[in-house]
């Protein structure tokens, strides 16, 4: 079970957020919008609440290496976070799944693991019904990880890292593609069709 490996704790609720917005000092708050597809946070259009609200959060400041995960609406997208968001706080669609020390449990292996299909549909088997799709932190709580040993977690890890960076080299490639594709058009049309 998760709640056997790692805590998991609901986002603050969503009165305690009301004055999210762009505070140019502000205390940064990640919400799923800021979640990319490689499981990170895209920090450009963080938003923050004020300062001084900071001391009444702290319970929710993360730590590098947490997880957060949507638990509301796109369920089970998630972002491992990263030194400089270390201090930071989450939305109140989010749980923060924070690796107990006892754990064996590489925090990039367990994002892998949760964006699993399999684990996608188990995740969303209990979910509450509603308009809005959703599941709470019990649910996570009580869900089975399979977690190997760490050499092992390190070879999943590492494996899905290259895929990872082969498709984004190849994604780039058709993007370039993409935008020359015009210019060759240009290029053969004032050439002439010989």
């Amino acid at each position: 079970m998760l709640g056997e490996i790692a805590e998991v704790k609901s986002g603050p609720s969503g009165a305690r957020l009301k004055e999210l917005g762009d505070h140019p000092r502000g205390l940064p708050v990640i919400t799923p919008s800021d979640f990319t597809a490689n499981h990170r946070v895209d920090p450009r259009n963080v938003r923050s609440v004020p300062e001084q609200e900071r001391r009444s959060l702290e319970a929710y400041f993360l730590r590098t290496d947490d997880l957060l995960v949507v638990r509301q609406g796109s369920l089970g997208r998630l972002a491992v976070i990263e030194s400089g968001q270390q201090g930071w706080v989450y939305g109140s669609s989010c749980l923060r799944v924070r690796m107990k020390p006892s754990a064996k449990v590489m925090p990039v292996y367990l994002a892998a693991y949760l964006s699993q299909p399999h684990t996608l549909e188990r995740l969303k088997g209990p979910a509450l019904s509603g308009t809005i799709p959703s599941f709470n932190a019990d649910a996570l709580r009580d869900l089975e990880v399979a977690v190997p040993n760490l050499r092992q977690q390190e070879r999943i890890v590492q494996t899905l890292t290259d895929m990872d960076e082969a498709i984004a080299a190849r994604l780039a490639v058709v993007e370039r593609m993409k935008a020359l594709r015009p210019s060759v058009f240009e290029a053969l049309f004032e050439g002439g069709f010989e």
